[in-house]
Formats: C-alpha cells, sequence, structure tokens
C-alpha cells in the first residue's frame, strides 16, 4: 500500500512538472500573439496622441496580468492536450496502463489541479489583474482618448430613494450637475403618486438636488405650477453610478462589484447587468475545471495528437461564444443571472463527463459493444432476408 502510494505521489510531481513547463511555453506563445494583435490594432492610436516607448510600454507592461488571466483557460486545455499527446507517443501511458493506472487516476489529479488553479485564477484576477486592467483602461482613456473622467456624461440614469423615483436624461457626476430631470413623489402612507416635478437642469451637493426652472403637477386635482427653483431632499451620490457606465463595471474587483450591486439595489436600480457580471468571473476563472474535463474527454477520441489540439482549438472557440452568449442572455434578462453566467461551463462539462463515463465505466462500455453487435446482427439478417 504504501509502495503503491509512493508510486502514484511521485507520478503526479512528474505530471505536475511537465504540465507547469507546457503552460509556461503555451503562455508565453499567447502572450506574445495577443501583444503583437493589441499593438497593431492600437499602435496608431498611440501615434496619433503622442505617447512616447515609456508610456506604451507601461500601457502593456500593466496589462499583462489580464492577459495572463483572459487566456490562461484556454492555456491550460492546450497544455493538457499537448501533454497526455506527448505520454501517448512515449509509450509512457501504454506503461502506465500495464501497470494499473487506469483513466480514473488522470480524472481525479486533474480535477483536484484544476480545481487548485481555479482557486488562484480567481485571486490572480480579482487583484492583480483588474488592477493592471483599471490602469491600462484609465492610460486609454486619459492619456489616448483624452476623456478625463470629470468630464465622463452619463445618460437616462434612474434611481430611486425614499418617496421618490428620478430619472436624469443627462448627468456629470463629478461634476453635480444633471439635465432634463424628472422626479416622481409619491405618498407614504398611501404609496400613490402625489407629484411629478420636470426641471431643465439642477445642481447636487451633499443635501440634496436643487432644480432650475421646474413645473410641477400635482396628480390629485391635475393642477400645475412653475417655479424658478424647487429642492428635493436625495442624497443620491452621483459618483456610485459611474461603475454602470459602459465598459468600467467589468473592471471592478470582485468584492468591490459585490458592494456596488448592494448599494445599486437599494437605490431601486436594475442590476441584472453587474449581477451577471458578478457570476461570470465566478465561473470564468472556474473554467479551468471545465477544461481540464475537455482535455480529458478529447484524449480518449483520438491518439493523434495534432488532431486533438485542432480539435481542442475548435472547443475553445466554442466555449468562448457559448460563454459571451450567456452573458449577454443573462444580462439582458433572458435568463437569470447565474444560469447564463455558468452557461458554458455547465453544457462543455456534461459533454465531457458523458464521454469520459463512457470509456471509464466498464459496463457502459460493454452495453455499448453488444448494442453493436446486436445491430450488426439485425442488418445482416435483413440483407438475407
Amino acid at each position: 500500500m504504501s509502495f503503491s502510494s509512493f508510486r502514484l505521489s511521485a507520478l503526479g510531481a512528474y505530471v505536475v512538472r511537465q504540465n507547469l513547463f507546457l503552460m509556461a511555453t503555451c503562455l508565453g506563445a499567447g502572450t506574445f500573439i495577443y501583444l503583437l494583435t493589441d499593438l497593431s490594432d492600437r499602435l496608431e492610436h498611440f501615434i496619433d496622441a503622442g505617447l512616447g516607448v515609456r508610456q506604451i510600454l507601461t500601457y502593456f507592461a500593466v496589462k499583462m496580468p489580464l492577459i495572463f488571466s483572459q487566456i490562461l483557460p484556454a492555456v491550460f486545455l492546450l497544455a493538457v492536450i499537448i501533454q497526455l499527446g506527448l505520454m501517448v507517443r512515449s509509450r509512457e501511458m501504454m506503461a502506465l496502463r500495464a501497470g494499473g493506472v487506469s483513466i480514473r487516476w488522470f480524472l481525479r489529479f486533474f480535477i483536484v489541479y484544476a480545481l487548485i488553479w481555479s482557486v488562484g485564477q480567481l485571486v490572480f484576477s480579482q487583484f492583480l489583474a483588474s488592477y493592471g486592467e483599471q490602469e491600462a483602461n484609465r492610460i486609454w482613456r486619459e492619456e489616448v482618448r483624452k476623456r478625463q473622467l470629470d468630464k465622463r456624461v452619463l445618460k437616462n440614469l434612474w434611481f430611486r430613494e425614499g418617496p421618490y423615483i428620478v430619472h436624469a436624461g443627462e448627468a456629470q457626476p463629478t461634476q453635480s450637475r444633471v439635465n432634463d430631470v424628472t422626479v416622481y413623489e409619491f405618498d407614504r402612507d398611501t404609496n400613490r403618486l402625489s407629484r411629478i416635478m420636470t426641471a431643465k437642469k439642477g445642481l447636487v451637493d451633499e443635501h440634496g438636488w436643487g432644480l432650475l426652472d421646474v413645473w410641477e403637477i400635482e396628480t390629485g386635482n391635475f393642477d400645475s405650477m412653475k417655479l424658478l427653483s424647487h429642492f428635493i431632499p436625495v442624497r443620491q451620490d452621483m459618483r456610485g453610478f459611474l461603475a454602470m457606465d459602459s465598459g468600467d463595471k467589468a473592471d471592478l474587483p470582485l468584492l468591490r462589484l459585490g458592494q456596488v450591486i448592494d448599494e445599486l439595489r437599494e437605490s431601486g436600480s436594475n442590476v441584472e447587468r453587474l449581477r451577471t457580471a458578478w457570476h461570470g468571473k465566478w465561473s470564468y476563472a472556474f473554467s479551468m475545471l471545465t477544461m481540464a474535463l475537455l482535455a480529458l474527454a478529447l484524449s480518449t477520441l483520438f491518439e493523434n495528437m495534432y488532431v486533438n489540439l485542432l480539435l481542442s482549438l475548435l472547443v475553445v472557440f466554442g466555449y468562448y461564444g457559448l460563454y459571451v452568449l450567456g452573458i449577454t442572455t443573462g444580462q439582458k434578462g433572458l435568463m437569470p443571472a447565474i444560469l447564463g453566467a455558468w452557461l458554458a461551463n455547465g453544457v462543455f462539462s456534461a459533454a465531457a463527463l458523458a464521454r469520459l463515463a463512457w470509456v471509464s465505466i466498464p459496463w457502459l462500455g460493454i452495453r455499448a459493444h453488444r448494442l453493436r453487435v446486436r445491430m450488426q446482427l439485425i442488418f445482416s439478417r435483413e440483407e438475407q432476408g
């Protein structure tokens, strides 16, 4: 028993060392291709903005952790496919099978191994990669696109606070200004709409909103009046809504994104898009487990490493396509946020597990063989008849 445990432990260490080497190789190649593509797309913008070599290198340096976290699942799949293919080519797999090491050992090993990678991927992406993404976006926005944060404008801002539901057609959070404002005030006791106020513009401070050029309508008797100004005690900090602006919701780390979701939910905002992004961070990190199952399943189809590599590339494109589809449908409310975020993992993991069960559970293979023999007999009898 101790000898067997030592043998499996030594095998596990060997598999880990080989996998780390292959992952480093694939990660280096993937990062080089990613950087080359990104540089070709953005070089003209860097030159037009007058950025120097140091600023360009800084942009790509801070973006490097993000690149690692984005391509790591695909790199893991390719590394395992190459590793198993090399073991088959060098007859190592045959020797292991002869020594009593079945596919179940590799299944258990790579599940544990992938779970460790998933936790590492989650921590890495939500700290170092998230910071790098925010810094890269800041450089691109402020130094390349020349769009300073204090000039950012939010469109169609909605929120609820106390008896008020507020809509601003245009808001400048850092300048504390709003335009095209509509305020719906509800009676606290009956919860019925009691008053509607519209204003061309308004100023925001810590005490509330000061509306200018206001039309006020009482819904009880439909009386209306025009006011030069009107104050409503709404203390919602509009800076929090910058997280809803396009492009920066996915930049937030997991913990901060959860806080923003809670804040916006309390204000009455629709947070399905952010909830889907929150679940998507978890599902993408644990896609490493899905990739491990896919690599093992693909390796049972063909022993030719190059065929399996081609299939793995097709699987990667299919996975990312389904992942984007799930995230999009979840953000639009067409399916629950958690279901949309985990759709790709669920579908591809189920398919891989079905294949692995087929080849690793003996009675399934026996039944399949008997079924094939029975069908051949039926066809032969029909041809003779």
